[in-house]
């Protein structure tokens, strides 16, 4: 489910991409964020120095995360959710998981809690949340298929 979602989210940031909407994510610098730790926190990580394979750590960093979201909520969700999966319960669980990338990631790059230092934060935290929506649309929708 994790890497349906995953992939929907994806397709989504591509597509708003393609439309001129908002520029496609670069997984470089949640890569660079990694390859730096245990530091978790820089005041810009376009600033600190690159680390080798960083564009590959960042996607790595993406889909481990994204996969592990889908066995958490696999877990959360229990056997009856399983059995009989609906839309609510794992759309709520998928705008939770905004909270580790405005309170950890988002911070720890320099942007500010929940991205208030980027120029339009709350623009930045509602194309947030839309992502997660589809992220959590594209589990519902591979849960519906198994």
């Amino acid at each position: 489910m994790g890497l349906g979602g995953t992939v929907a989210m994806d397709l989504w940031a591509l597509l708003l991409a393609r439309l001129g909407v908002s520029p496609f994510p670069n997984w470089a610098m949640p890569g660079r964020w990694v390859g730096h730790m245990p530091v978790l926190f820089h005041n810009d990580i376009g600033s600190v120095d690159p680390v080798r394979g960083e564009l590959a750590l960042g996607w790595a960093l993406h889909y481990g995360v994204g996969v592990s979201y889908g066995v958490l909520w696999a877990l959360l969700g229990g056997a009856a959710w399983l059995a009989e999966p609906t839309f609510l319960p794992v759309w709520l669980f998928s705008i939770f998981t905004i909270a580790a990338g405005w309170f950890l990631l988002q911070p720890g790059m320099g942007l500010g809690w929940a991205a208030s230092k980027t120029p339009a934060p709350w623009k930045t935290r509602g194309f947030g949340l839309l992502a997660h929506t589809v992220f959590g649309l594209g589990m519902w929708a591979v849960a519906l298929v198994l």
